[in-house]
């Protein structure tokens, strides 16, 4: 039996949603230092804490790892997070990587000397304050391991994908490795890169992208040469990698691998995939749209060829439920740019002009986002700084509903009377429609999967929430399909 609600803070923030004219218009802020050039600024990386206060990652060139937090209204000084006398690789391109929920934050980075040294990883339980010792992440004695990244289950369980190699560096792929403790200890590995018939661009890092119950790890293929972007899929949490698509048509050939890796975030049952693809001075960024369910892909340039560009390189993305912002750095005949789009709906598409928010000489680039506010860091290696610079934007209360939780993949029946979830400990679902009207749904479990009931609602788009015995919730925005009744004559 379905309960029947009126969500009035929903359907008020939907008429205030569709009286506001610029829904993708950025206030932007004065560019800002994130910690003294003393400190270096290689591969910056960013997330955001609790309170969607940014925390920033980097390493100098002398292998330290650092790590600053943001206090009212500026980057507290920074505090080194790896072991003083045990270096970090790092380039501008590759090095460490870290994920964030709540107050917990994981820092993934491969050790020096590149043959012999470590994946580990340290965490953090109380928003960077404090950080573990190191635990060592992959099982390569005998073989080179690389590239990691890091990824977080819906329990905050992290997840490491890292390139594993054979002696001689040979044989490349890529591999995850779960905890199933918080990040105490790994044990065993999921290989992710099977799909092509190919080996890995092995100079090329993967990303690893999470939500609810979905994994993917994007990386940059390499089969007879040509370099393109392939995801390996798993919908039980990362514990297996049954499926892989290619979520790059653009066929880049290249004798030599392209460091430039890809990334991407879920929304829904979508990933939205950047990736860089062209020889030399030719090279565009792209943003790619793949189904987890149909495992199907859409791609396009982020912008057309214009006159004076030279190049598009490496860009990042991040979302907020369905607020997105896209950063990259480009060169034009006469500049160097941190360019970026952002949409408050990037399942409508991006905007048709995008922002230029940093100059000076920008060699990798990052994105964060929530909470109303959009922050952009960059390496300038003209300044040798790495730069901040902080924007605000208004936040749709959808997109406040979608953001508090996480979304989890759906799978929808053929017949499209119901969708399946595979989702432990999952309790009650409910749905609410455009006019703020919230259902309790019927529901068939068995084991871990579930099966939820839609052919009682109206035709339209309704915000699923999953409630589990947990007290998590996972959100998805899913649209209930009319079913025509020739279908329904031929299904009978």
């Amino acid at each position: 039996m379905r309960k029947i609600f009126v969500l009035l803070f929903i359907l008020f923030s939907l008429r205030a949603v569709a009286q506001n004219t610029t829904p993708n218009k950025v206030i932007w802020y004065d560019p800002i230092m994130v910690a003294d050039k003393t400190y270096g600024n290689v591969h910056p990386r960013i997330t955001l804490d609790q309170y969607g206060k940014p925390l920033v990652l980097w390493t100098d060139d002398d292998g330290r790892a650092f790590l600053a937090k943001w206090i009212v209204k500026d980057f507290a000084p920074p505090m080194q997070i790896n072991t003083p006398g045990h270096h970090v690789f790092a380039e501008p391109w590759a090095g460490p990587e870290m994920t964030s929920r709540g107050d917990t934050i994981y820092v993934v980075y491969k050790e020096l000397p590149e043959e012999t040294g470590h994946v580990l990883l340290k965490h953090s339980y109380d928003g960077g304050k404090h950080f573990s010792i190191e635990t060592q992440v992959d099982d390569s004695d005998g073989f080179i391991c690389r590239f990691p990244g890091v990824g977080m289950d819906p329990y905050g369980n992290p997840m490491v994908a890292y390139m594993k190699m054979n002696s001689g560096y040979t044989n490349a792929r890529f591999v995850v490795a779960k905890s199933k403790d918080l990040g105490e200890t790994f044990k065993g590995q999921s290989r992710v890169s099977d799909y092509s018939g190919g080996v890995v661009s092995d100079c090329c890092p993967a990303t690893v992208i999470e939500s609810g119950n979905a994994s993917v790890i994007l990386y940059r293929d390499n089969l007879n040469n040509y370099r393109n972007v392939w995801a390996g899929v798993s919908r039980n949490s990362a514990v297996s990698f049954d499926k892989g698509v290619q979520v790059d048509q653009t066929n880049w050939f290249s004798p030599t691998c392209p460091a430039n890796p890809p990334h991407g975030i879920i929304i829904g049952d979508t990933i939205y995939t950047v990736f860089t693809s062209g020889n030399g001075d030719s090279s565009l960024a792209y943003l790619s749209k793949t189904s987890i369910g149909a495992l199907s892909a859409t791609q396009a340039p982020l912008t057309e060829r214009f006159g004076g560009l030279i190049s598009q390189n490496f860009p990042r993305i991040a979302n907020a439920g369905n607020a997105t912002a896209i950063v990259w750095h480009q060169f034009t005949g006469d500049a160097s740019q941190v360019c970026m789009y952002f949409t408050n709906d990037i399942t409508t598409g991006i905007p048709p002009a995008y922002d230029t928010v940093g100059g000076g000489i920008p060699t990798s680039v990052d994105v964060a986002i929530g909470h109303g506010h959009i922050y952009v860091i960059w390496q300038d290696d003209s300044s040798r700084n790495i730069m901040c610079r902080v924007g605000h934007y208004e936040e749709t209360e959808t997109n406040k509903l979608l953001a508090e939780n996480t979304t989890v993949a759906l799978q929808r029946s053929s017949n499209g009377k119901s969708f399946s979830v595979s989702l432990p400990h999952l309790a009650y679902c409910m749905m609410t429609d455009m006019d703020g009207k919230q259902y309790e749904m019927d529901m068939k479990c068995k084991k871990n999967n579930c099966k939820i009931f839609t052919e009682e609602l109206d035709p339209g788009m309704y915000i699923v929430q999953l409630h589990c015995d947990d007290e998590k919730i996972y959100t998805y925005k899913y649209e209930v399909k009319e079913v025509k009744e020739k279908e329904e004559k031929e299904k009978k």
